[in-house]
């Protein structure tokens, strides 16, 4: 089933070989992996590509860009403000090495400006334009070093969006990234819809043609993969067109593009946009572009956030960033725009956290270790929370008295204190009268205090569930 064959079979001559590209007359759709009447299918049988981490990953940035799009207009204000904070999180770290930004209102232009002003070395600030050559003039004006450049690259998009041929949509982008080499603006190529794309027929030939352009010119020509509506597959074995994997190693190998000229852009159709963002990570890919919570088109972007704690696993560490103002840039985008983070949200919703399972709550009461991914005090600023209901029983009680007073050590209160069980007295009559709801912090203080005249004295942790 694999029509990704190449016509010359010699392992040894595929990376020395030019692709030509395949000006098909009537657009390559791959009905059989895409039938849109039924799901998309997982085909099996491709090669096994060996893992192939670069030496230096980082992450981009697309919440004003892709991110903006699925959110109302933002201020010039707080533009400025998201761009803090994705600098103050960095720490100058160079974890979060860019964002980008559009340029076509004057609102969008002096928002740019004013984050240029701040001179920050990361995240650089660069921009996001269409295919031609009218939007081109606008990062001139501004005066970018460096700027996306949308080039749709499945013949979905070239033939019935562009309403182009394979050559004509290829000479289109050669073009605009000729005039940027001439001005000395390095070109990010976003090659969007790979995960549908002929990859032998269409990618390879213009990428080829891409890094001839970049080493006649000295000037770095970047590719971001694009895997626009999240069809990617992270699975070894898989096949072109929907393999991270070989989508990846194929762009490295057949392309010619190095590690570091390379970025993967996925969206969360299909539950993979981590998943497929690691996997680029791991087979060759420099760059994973993202947008703080997962905000974009339909089912959103890669999460920010994520990515962190997946380079943090990866690596080892995440150097000096400030992984506490995630908590804060979260508490910034409710209050600001009535944004809703789903509360089970890892790392960042006020349930990710939350415990409700009376064995889980008596785990904690032992050592919270037990049943904490890790010590979120710490490394968040969020500490473990135990929620109490109807089921928590003495241990889910006195879990919460513990965590919510941040009682350490020898101040904890055991599950068997008199005192403990006097407060679920209260609780269960809460319940038999009706009660269906998790209790609140505010309520369960107010008895605690009561019963446990010292708690007064503690300072509490404020997270509501």
């Amino acid at each position: 089933m694999n029509k990704f064959k190449l016509v010359n079979n010699d392992e040894s001559k595929i990376v020395t070989n030019n692709f030509k590209l395949v000006d098909e007359k009537q657009p390559r759709l791959f009905k059989d992996i895409f039938p849109y009447s039924e799901i998309p299918k997982v085909v099996f049988g491709g090669q096994q590509i060996p893992m192939s981490i670069p030496d230096d990953i980082w992450i981009t940035d697309t919440t004003f860009r892709d991110g903006q799009q699925s959110m109302d207009t933002y201020t010039e204000k707080q533009i400025v403000k998201i761009f803090d904070y994705l600098h103050k999180l960095d720490n100058n770290s160079g974890i979060i090495r860019q964002t980008e930004f559009f340029l076509y209102t004057e609102k969008d232009r002096n928002a740019v400006k004013k984050c240029l002003a701040r001179g920050y070395e990361f995240p650089e600030v660069t921009s996001w334009i269409r295919a031609n050559k009218e939007d081109f003039k606008l990062v001139k004006d501004m005066g970018l070093k460096e700027t996306g450049m949308l080039m749709s690259c499945s013949d979905y998009h070239i033939f019935k969006k562009l309403n182009k041929t394979r050559q004509e949509a290829m000479d289109l982008y050669v073009s605009l990234v000729e005039e940027a080499l001439e001005n000395g603006i390095v070109p990010r190529c976003h090659l969007e819809d790979i995960t549908r794309a002929d990859f032998f027929g269409f990618v390879i030939p213009l990428v080829q043609r891409l890094m001839e352009l970049s080493k006649e010119s000295g000037i770095k020509i970047k590719i971001r993969a694009c895997d626009t509506l999240g069809l990617g597959l992270p699975y070894s074995g898989t096949e072109l067109p929907r393999s991270v994997p070989q989508i990846i190693n194929g762009l490295i190998k057949y392309g010619g593009v190095p590690s570091e000229y390379l970025e993967w852009h996925g969206h969360n159709d299909f539950y993979n946009v981590v998943p497929n963002a690691t996997t680029a990570w791991l087979h060759g890919c420099s760059a994973i572009n993202t947008s703080l919570f997962g905000i974009g088109e339909r089912t959103g972007n890669c999460p920010l956030e994520a990515m962190i704690i997946e380079y943090g696993q990866i690596r080892g560490n995440v150097k000096n960033m400030n992984l506490k103002l995630i908590s804060e840039i979260g508490q910034y985008f409710e209050g600001e725009f009535k944004y809703s983070i789903p509360p089970r949200t890892p790392y960042v919703g006020s349930e990710f956290n939350v415990t409700r399972a009376g064995i889980h709550a008596d785990g904690i009461l032992k050592d919270e270790e037990i049943y904490n991914i890790f010590d979120t005090e710490k490394i968040l600023g969020r500490p473990i929370v135990v929620a109490v209901n109807e089921h928590s029983g003495h241990a889910g009680i006195a879990a919460w008295v513990n965590t919510y007073y941040r009682l350490k050590d020898s101040d904890k209160i055991d599950k068997k204190d008199e005192r403990i069980n006097t407060i679920k007295d209260w609780v269960d009559k809460q319940y038999e009268t009706g009660r269906s709801t998790v209790m609140k912090s505010e309520e369960l203080e107010l008895i605690a205090r009561k019963i446990i005249p010292q708690l007064s004295t503690k300072k509490h942790n404020t997270e509501e569930f």
